[in-house]
């Protein structure tokens, strides 16, 4: 009977995004981009567990520099742009080579090592910062088709709807098992890999350790690997929202990293990329997610309350050695 309803459920859920799935992408964009405001407002006064993760990351980060008022504010906002984002990952079927400048601006840094990156294939990071689903999106209609890593979902039908939004502008979505040797290969014969940089995964051989917004947390060491093994540019790229549903993808320079550099290093240099836009604007990054959830054993500043001590985080950290000066 439990398996029973559970198809049930799964199916019911399948049902209800394929709808969304049609129906999304036939609306105007200032109708899409209206949308997804009204829903991130009820998700922020709805959702009471997200909204409370929110807050006490905002109030770890920020203290007293900030008051509650304001916090609340960014809190809310950053449930209407995460809701945007998932509006936008429907309404992208909208999007191809021809229309895409219609609904961003793009700005390179260093134009020429981007265009050097397309002969050679590149790693590219971005953090959960703004639409990051549309940053790779429009990378692909410019040519640059990326081998994307996707956890699937718990509901195998809702996987699918997902994968051919994230590769309508040519790029290959893969599962997490045996990624590192699929992305190997693909970057070996001049592809691209797409990152984000504050992926927190679990204490293990594939994580490290960073200072992210003045914590530790535990994130994916997968592109340090990538980078050590190929020896391609790392180049870092972070979406900025703008007036009226349109957004600024920006292509920041490659990063100065050196044969030299620790796997913890290098994840942290692609970090400290984002870390002042996040400072600066707030509102975009994920804050409703659970960043911080190891508590280190020396704490030099106040933790969310979810954060908790943990022997395999301790073990990570111990056999990471000393990490970066303190802020």
């Amino acid at each position: 009977m439990g398996k029973l309803l559970k198809s049930l459920r799964y199916r019911l859920e399948w049902a209800g995004l394929a709808v969304l799935a049609a129906l999304i992408p036939l609306l105007p964009r200032r109708a899409a981009h209206g949308l997804g405001r009204a829903l991130g407002t009820i998700g922020y006064l709805c959702d009471f567990r997200g909204r409370r993760t929110a807050l006490e990351n905002l109030r770890s980060v920020y203290g007293d520099t900030r008051d509650e008022r304001q916090l609340r504010r960014t809190a809310r906002e950053a449930f209407q742009h995460f809701a945007h984002t998932l509006i936008d990952q429907f309404w992208s079927r909208r999007l191809t080579a021809d229309n895409y400048l219609d609904y961003c601006d793009i700005e390179m840094d260093d134009p020429d090592a981007i265009e050097r990156a397309r002969g050679t294939g590149a790693i590219w990071v971005t953090p959960h910062y703004s639409n990051f689903e549309w940053i790779a999106l429009i990378m692909g209609f410019r040519g640059y088709r990326f081998t994307i890593i996707a956890q699937d979902f718990k509901n195998p039908l809702l996987t699918g709807i997902f994968r051919r939004n994230r590769e309508v502008s040519g790029h290959q979505v893969i599962p997490q098992q045996r990624a590192l040797i699929r992305l190997l290969k693909n970057l070996a014969s001049g592809g691209h890999a797409a990152f984000l940089t504050d992926l927190t995964i679990r204490p293990g051989r594939a994580a490290t350790i960073i200072r992210c917004l003045g914590h530790e947390t535990c994130v994916t060491a997968l592109h340090a690997e990538l980078l050590r093994r190929t020896r391609l540019p790392v180049i870092p790229g972070i979406c900025i929202p703008l007036p009226g549903g349109r957004y600024r993808m920006r292509g920041l320079k490659p990063l100065d990293i050196t044969p030299d550099m620790t796997d913890r290093q290098i994840a942290q240099a692609c970090w400290d990329a984002f870390e002042p836009f996040i400072r600066e604007h707030p509102a975009p990054w994920l804050w409703m997610y659970k960043h911080w959830r190891y508590l280190p054993a020396d704490p030099d500043r106040a933790y969310p309350p979810y954060a908790t001590r943990s022997p395999k985080y301790d073990r990570l950290a111990r056999d990471l050695g000393p990490g970066f000066p303190m802020e």
